[in-house]
């Protein structure tokens, strides 16, 4: 008898909860995950370098991206979403992919956050939105422990690029493409 009732309430509690699964977030809840996330890319972002702060302010817009890579020996696979803010603070979400080839193995979850410093720049950026680079970085952090070699610096003329890993173990050296579009979804 207790193995049926408890076989009745897992059949109940799976049953009420597989929906909760298998729902998609609305819109709303979607651009509020991204803007959080931002949020904290952001706080992360002046803790390490609090200068950036009056950098950004002073910028034609930034970017925020939350991106998940997985690098399988010889290719490399990575997605995301994020946000771009222009200085009067209007917002443009957008979701990026990339592949690559080169050495590696394993899985990363990490964050960048462009500076825009040329108003054409951050526009393209929306409009076009493509980067073309090649990335060699040793990560190995969970939480708070662990370490990180993370990317800073100039991608393009008037545009900077602050990389640093939330979560990850990943050793690579991969010649990647990326792709960044507005989520239409979103926008």
């Amino acid at each position: 008898m207790k193995t049926l009732r408890r076989f009745l309430f897992l059949m109940t509690a799976s049953t009420l909860l597989v929906p909760n699964i298998l729902a998609k977030p609305s819109p709303d809840e979607r651009r509020a995950d991204i803007k959080q996330m931002r949020d904290a890319v952001l706080a992360d972002l002046y803790k390490a370098k609090p200068e950036l702060k009056a950098r950004i302010k002073k910028a034609a817009g930034y970017a925020a991206f939350s991106n998940v890579g997985v690098n399988l020996v010889i290719a490399s696979f990575a997605g995301g979403k994020g946000i771009v803010v222009d200085r009067k603070g209007h917002e443009t979400f957008m979701k990026m992919g990339s592949a690559g080839i080169g050495l590696g193995l394993g899985v990363k979850d990490f964050r960048g956050i462009f500076i825009f410093h040329d108003k054409d720049k951050l526009e393209a950026f929306i409009a076009k939105g493509w980067d073309f680079s090649g990335q060699a970085d040793a990560t190995a952090k969970s939480d708070q422990k662990g370490g990180q070699l993370a990317g800073a610096g100039n991608i393009a003329e008037g545009v900077e690029l602050y990389q640093f890993t939330k979560n990850g173990l990943a050793l690579q050296a991969t010649l990647q493409g990326t792709k960044y579009w507005k989520d239409k979804d979103l926008n």
